[in-house]
Protein backbone atom coordinates (compact mmCIF):
# COMPACT_ATOMS: atom_id res chain seq x y z
CA UNK A 1 0.00 0.00 0.00
CA UNK A 2 1.39 3.39 -0.98
CA UNK A 3 1.55 6.44 1.25
CA UNK A 4 -0.85 8.11 -1.21
CA UNK A 5 -3.60 5.63 -0.31
CA UNK A 6 -2.73 5.65 3.40
CA UNK A 7 -2.78 9.44 3.61
CA UNK A 8 -5.37 10.96 1.24
CA UNK A 9 -4.42 14.44 2.52
CA UNK A 10 -1.11 15.44 4.08
CA UNK A 11 -1.26 17.69 7.15
CA UNK A 12 1.32 18.78 9.71
CA UNK A 13 -0.10 16.13 12.04
CA UNK A 14 0.33 13.42 9.39
CA UNK A 15 3.98 14.41 8.95
CA UNK A 16 4.60 13.83 12.66
CA UNK A 17 2.90 10.43 12.34
CA UNK A 18 5.18 9.59 9.44
CA UNK A 19 8.25 10.43 11.55
CA UNK A 20 6.99 8.25 14.39
CA UNK A 21 6.46 5.35 11.98
CA UNK A 22 9.85 5.86 10.36
CA UNK A 23 8.26 6.62 6.99
CA UNK A 24 10.36 8.97 4.89
CA UNK A 25 8.86 12.25 3.67
CA UNK A 26 9.27 13.32 0.03
CA UNK A 27 9.29 17.05 -0.75
CA UNK A 28 9.87 18.98 -3.98
CA UNK A 29 9.50 22.58 -5.12
CA UNK A 30 6.86 23.81 -7.57
CA UNK A 31 5.93 27.30 -8.69
CA UNK A 32 3.10 26.88 -11.22
CA UNK A 33 -0.21 25.09 -11.73
CA UNK A 34 0.87 22.53 -14.33
CA UNK A 35 3.96 21.24 -12.50
CA UNK A 36 2.19 21.24 -9.13
CA UNK A 37 -0.63 19.13 -10.58
CA UNK A 38 1.86 16.54 -11.85
CA UNK A 39 3.69 16.40 -8.49
CA UNK A 40 0.46 16.09 -6.54
CA UNK A 41 -0.88 13.28 -8.74
CA UNK A 42 2.47 11.49 -8.43
CA UNK A 43 2.02 11.40 -4.64
CA UNK A 44 4.54 13.94 -3.37
CA UNK A 45 4.04 14.63 0.35
CA UNK A 46 5.08 18.30 0.51
CA UNK A 47 5.27 20.94 -2.19
CA UNK A 48 7.51 23.88 -1.36
CA UNK A 49 6.74 27.10 -3.17
CA UNK A 50 10.34 28.13 -2.71
CA UNK A 51 12.01 31.49 -3.06
CA UNK A 52 14.22 29.50 -5.43
CA UNK A 53 11.64 30.73 -7.96
CA UNK A 54 13.86 33.80 -7.98
CA UNK A 55 16.54 31.65 -9.64
CA UNK A 56 14.74 29.07 -11.77
CA UNK A 57 11.70 31.09 -12.81
CA UNK A 58 12.99 34.68 -12.91
CA UNK A 59 16.68 34.15 -13.69
CA UNK A 60 18.19 35.96 -10.71
CA UNK A 61 21.51 34.77 -9.30
CA UNK A 62 20.23 34.76 -5.69
CA UNK A 63 16.89 34.31 -3.90
CA UNK A 64 16.98 37.88 -2.58
CA UNK A 65 15.12 39.81 -5.33
CA UNK A 66 11.84 37.88 -5.24
CA UNK A 67 8.98 39.82 -3.62
CA UNK A 68 6.06 38.89 -1.40
CA UNK A 69 3.68 39.59 -4.28
CA UNK A 70 5.71 37.23 -6.48
CA UNK A 71 5.52 34.49 -3.86
CA UNK A 72 1.78 34.93 -3.46
CA UNK A 73 1.34 34.68 -7.24
CA UNK A 74 3.33 31.42 -7.42
CA UNK A 75 1.63 29.99 -4.31
CA UNK A 76 -1.83 30.79 -5.68
CA UNK A 77 -0.99 28.98 -8.92
CA UNK A 78 0.19 25.91 -7.02
CA UNK A 79 -2.80 25.84 -4.68
CA UNK A 80 -5.23 25.65 -7.62
CA UNK A 81 -3.61 22.35 -8.61
CA UNK A 82 -3.05 20.59 -5.29
CA UNK A 83 -5.47 18.21 -3.60
CA UNK A 84 -3.24 15.98 -1.46
CA UNK A 85 0.17 17.51 -0.75
CA UNK A 86 0.92 19.95 2.06
CA UNK A 87 1.89 23.28 0.50
CA UNK A 88 4.64 25.30 2.21
CA UNK A 89 5.47 28.83 1.05
CA UNK A 90 8.78 30.60 1.64
CA UNK A 91 8.65 34.01 3.25
CA UNK A 92 10.93 36.05 0.97
CA UNK A 93 13.92 38.07 2.11
CA UNK A 94 12.97 41.28 3.92
CA UNK A 95 9.47 40.24 4.96
CA UNK A 96 10.22 38.82 8.42
CA UNK A 97 13.77 39.59 9.56
CA UNK A 98 13.95 42.11 12.40
CA UNK A 99 10.24 42.92 12.54
CA UNK A 100 7.87 40.33 13.95
CA UNK A 101 4.81 42.44 13.11
CA UNK A 102 5.82 42.54 9.46
CA UNK A 103 6.51 38.80 9.62
CA UNK A 104 2.96 38.19 10.81
CA UNK A 105 1.43 40.51 8.20
CA UNK A 106 3.48 38.83 5.45
CA UNK A 107 2.35 35.40 6.59
CA UNK A 108 -1.29 36.47 6.82
CA UNK A 109 -1.13 37.80 3.26
CA UNK A 110 0.28 34.51 2.00
CA UNK A 111 -2.37 32.47 3.80
CA UNK A 112 -5.33 34.69 2.86
CA UNK A 113 -4.39 35.53 -0.72
CA UNK A 114 -2.98 32.18 -1.85
CA UNK A 115 -4.83 29.72 0.40
CA UNK A 116 -1.53 28.01 1.27
CA UNK A 117 -1.19 25.65 4.24
CA UNK A 118 2.01 26.85 5.92
CA UNK A 119 4.97 29.23 5.66
CA UNK A 120 8.73 28.68 5.92
CA UNK A 121 11.47 31.04 7.04
CA UNK A 122 15.22 30.90 7.51
CA UNK A 123 17.13 31.29 10.77
CA UNK A 124 17.08 30.34 14.43
CA UNK A 125 17.42 32.47 17.54
CA UNK A 126 17.65 35.71 15.52
CA UNK A 127 14.14 35.20 14.06
CA UNK A 128 12.47 33.42 16.98
CA UNK A 129 10.29 36.43 17.82
CA UNK A 130 8.91 36.40 14.27
CA UNK A 131 8.33 32.63 14.48
CA UNK A 132 6.40 32.97 17.73
CA UNK A 133 4.27 35.84 16.46
CA UNK A 134 3.34 33.97 13.28
CA UNK A 135 2.48 30.87 15.29
CA UNK A 136 0.35 32.94 17.67
CA UNK A 137 -2.00 33.59 14.75
CA UNK A 138 -2.43 29.86 14.15
CA UNK A 139 -0.20 29.77 11.07
CA UNK A 140 2.04 26.67 10.89
CA UNK A 141 5.74 27.43 10.47
CA UNK A 142 8.54 25.34 8.97
CA UNK A 143 12.06 26.35 9.99
CA UNK A 144 15.22 26.33 7.89
CA UNK A 145 18.76 26.00 9.28
CA UNK A 146 22.26 25.30 7.99
CA UNK A 147 22.94 26.92 4.64
CA UNK A 148 20.39 29.73 4.47
CA UNK A 149 20.47 31.19 0.92
CA UNK A 150 18.88 34.49 1.98
CA UNK A 151 22.03 35.13 4.03
CA UNK A 152 24.42 34.53 1.12
CA UNK A 153 25.97 38.01 1.38
CA UNK A 154 26.68 37.42 5.07
CA UNK A 155 28.41 34.08 4.45
CA UNK A 156 29.83 35.00 1.05
CA UNK A 157 29.78 31.38 -0.13
CA UNK A 158 27.53 28.34 -0.54
CA UNK A 159 29.95 25.94 1.18
CA UNK A 160 28.85 23.32 3.69
CA UNK A 161 27.72 24.90 6.97
CA UNK A 162 28.22 23.82 10.61
CA UNK A 163 31.46 21.92 10.00
CA UNK A 164 33.12 23.54 13.04
CA UNK A 165 32.06 22.79 16.60
CA UNK A 166 30.71 26.24 17.48
CA UNK A 167 28.47 26.53 14.43
CA UNK A 168 27.26 22.95 14.92
CA UNK A 169 26.36 23.70 18.54
CA UNK A 170 24.47 26.82 17.48
CA UNK A 171 22.54 24.85 14.85
CA UNK A 172 21.51 22.24 17.41
CA UNK A 173 20.48 24.97 19.85
CA UNK A 174 18.50 26.79 17.15
CA UNK A 175 16.75 23.57 16.13
CA UNK A 176 15.59 23.02 19.71
CA UNK A 177 14.45 26.65 19.95
CA UNK A 178 12.37 26.31 16.78
CA UNK A 179 10.81 23.08 18.02
CA UNK A 180 10.04 24.60 21.42
CA UNK A 181 8.48 27.66 19.76
CA UNK A 182 6.09 25.36 17.88
CA UNK A 183 7.52 24.81 14.39
CA UNK A 184 6.04 21.66 12.84
CA UNK A 185 9.19 20.81 10.86
CA UNK A 186 12.69 22.05 9.99
CA UNK A 187 14.70 21.97 6.77
CA UNK A 188 18.43 21.37 7.21
CA UNK A 189 20.49 22.44 4.21
CA UNK A 190 24.04 21.45 3.30
CA UNK A 191 25.40 20.29 6.65
CA UNK A 192 27.45 17.23 7.67
CA UNK A 193 25.42 14.00 7.58
CA UNK A 194 26.31 13.16 11.20
CA UNK A 195 24.92 16.48 12.38
CA UNK A 196 21.73 15.92 10.37
CA UNK A 197 21.32 12.54 12.04
CA UNK A 198 21.91 14.02 15.51
CA UNK A 199 19.31 16.76 15.10
CA UNK A 200 16.80 14.27 13.69
CA UNK A 201 17.31 11.97 16.69
CA UNK A 202 17.05 14.75 19.27
CA UNK A 203 13.92 16.45 17.89
CA UNK A 204 10.38 15.09 17.81
CA UNK A 205 9.35 17.13 14.75
CA UNK A 206 10.17 15.98 11.19
CA UNK A 207 13.56 17.06 9.81
CA UNK A 208 13.78 17.48 6.04
CA UNK A 209 17.23 17.43 4.52
CA UNK A 210 18.81 18.88 1.40
CA UNK A 211 22.42 17.82 1.52
CA UNK A 212 22.03 16.72 5.16
CA UNK A 213 22.60 13.00 4.74
CA UNK A 214 20.30 9.95 4.70
CA UNK A 215 19.30 9.82 8.36
CA UNK A 216 16.89 12.76 8.36
CA UNK A 217 13.11 12.21 8.17
CA UNK A 218 12.74 13.31 4.56
CA UNK A 219 14.40 14.90 1.56
CA UNK A 220 13.76 17.98 -0.59
CA UNK A 221 15.16 19.04 -3.95
CA UNK A 222 14.46 21.88 -6.35
CA UNK A 223 12.29 20.40 -9.13
CA UNK A 224 14.11 22.15 -11.97
CA UNK A 225 17.44 20.81 -10.70
CA UNK A 226 16.39 17.18 -10.27
CA UNK A 227 14.65 17.11 -13.67
CA UNK A 228 17.70 18.54 -15.42
CA UNK A 229 15.94 21.67 -16.63
CA UNK A 230 18.68 23.71 -14.98
CA UNK A 231 22.21 22.58 -15.82
CA UNK A 232 24.77 24.86 -14.17
CA UNK A 233 23.84 24.02 -10.56
CA UNK A 234 25.49 20.70 -9.64
CA UNK A 235 26.17 20.33 -5.88
CA UNK A 236 27.10 16.93 -4.48
CA UNK A 237 23.65 16.43 -2.92
CA UNK A 238 21.80 16.81 -6.23
CA UNK A 239 20.68 13.69 -8.09
CA UNK A 240 19.39 14.41 -11.60
CA UNK A 241 16.52 12.08 -12.43
CA UNK A 242 16.15 13.35 -15.99
CA UNK A 243 17.74 15.58 -18.61
CA UNK A 244 14.69 17.57 -19.66
CA UNK A 245 16.82 20.43 -20.91
CA UNK A 246 18.12 18.33 -23.79
CA UNK A 247 14.75 16.64 -24.39
CA UNK A 248 12.92 19.95 -24.62
CA UNK A 249 15.64 21.42 -26.82
CA UNK A 250 15.36 18.42 -29.17
CA UNK A 251 11.58 18.76 -29.37
CA UNK A 252 11.82 22.48 -30.14
CA UNK A 253 14.42 21.87 -32.86
CA UNK A 254 12.17 19.21 -34.43
CA UNK A 255 9.23 21.64 -34.36
CA UNK A 256 11.29 24.42 -35.97
CA UNK A 257 12.43 22.02 -38.69
CA UNK A 258 8.87 20.84 -39.38
CA UNK A 259 7.56 24.40 -39.62
CA UNK A 260 10.33 25.59 -41.92
CA UNK A 261 10.14 22.51 -44.14
CA UNK A 262 6.32 22.69 -44.40
CA UNK A 263 5.91 19.38 -42.53
CA UNK A 264 3.69 20.98 -39.89
CA UNK A 265 0.75 21.13 -40.00
CA UNK A 266 -0.03 18.13 -42.19
CA UNK A 267 -3.42 17.24 -43.70
CA UNK A 268 -4.67 15.65 -40.45
CA UNK A 269 -3.69 18.74 -38.43
CA UNK A 270 -5.88 21.27 -40.23
CA UNK A 271 -9.61 22.03 -40.58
Amino acid sequence: MTSTSIYPKITTHILKEMKLKGEKIAMLTAYDYSMAKILDKAGIDIILVGDSASNVMAGHTTTLPITLNDMIYHASSVMRAVKRALVVVDLPFGTYQGDSKEALQSSIRIMKESGANTVKLEGGEEVIESVERILSAGIPVMGHLGLTPQSIHKFGTYVVRATDENEAKKLIKDAHLLEKAGCFSIVLEKIPAKLGAQVTKELKIPIIGIGAGPDVDGQVLVLHDMLGITQKFSPRFLRRYHNLSEEIKGSVKAYISDVKNLNFPNEREQY
